[in-house]
């Protein structure tokens, strides 16, 4: 009996210790999706097509993703020399589980604000994964569309 009550009193005291850095890492970033991400790769698939663009060529594309909004900025690598490239937007998000649902509020292509857009997420390691339809009323605009992100070091 009296090895059984310090092994008692060990083993939660390691269980409120590893509770205790489950706790704080969870106040470090409480939604893994938070950060600062570089799209790397994306798919649209529309109407049979595929077509499939490296994000790491010519152009960079980013998102920022805070605790309620999302921004992202593309802009074309050579400065605008020869084909100059700029779009913006964001707005507002939300997350439950692996669905994430973008309210575009602000857009440089203004046909696209106040749509609602739902993606499914993977994030593994520094790698985030998005797919979902793009579908925008009154535009032919309705596909898939699967971006492959990279999170940015800090």
């Amino acid at each position: 009996m009296r090895t059984k009550i310090p092994f008692v009193v060990l083993s939660a005291f390691l269980m409120a210790c590893g509770a205790e850095k489950m706790n704080q890492e969870a106040q470090l970033n409480p939604k893994p999706i938070i950060g600062t991400w570089q799209l790397i790769r994306g798919t649209l698939i529309e109407k049979g097509d595929t077509t499939v663009t490296d994000y790491t060529k010519n152009t960079s594309f980013i998102k920022v993703i805070n605790e309620s909004h999302f921004a992202f900025l593309q802009h074309d690598l050579n400065k605008g020399k020869d084909s100059a490239v700029f779009v913006a937007g964001g707005g507002t998000y939300s997350l439950h589980n692996n669905i994430y649902t973008e309210h575009l509020e602000y857009c440089s292509a203004r046909d696209w604000e106040g749509n609602n857009f739902k993606f499914t997420i993977d994030i593994k390691g520094d790698t985030l994964t998005q797919r979902g339809t793009e579908k925008v009323e009154g535009t032919a605009i309705n596909r898939e569309n699967i971006e492959q992100y990279i999170k940015v070091k800090k």
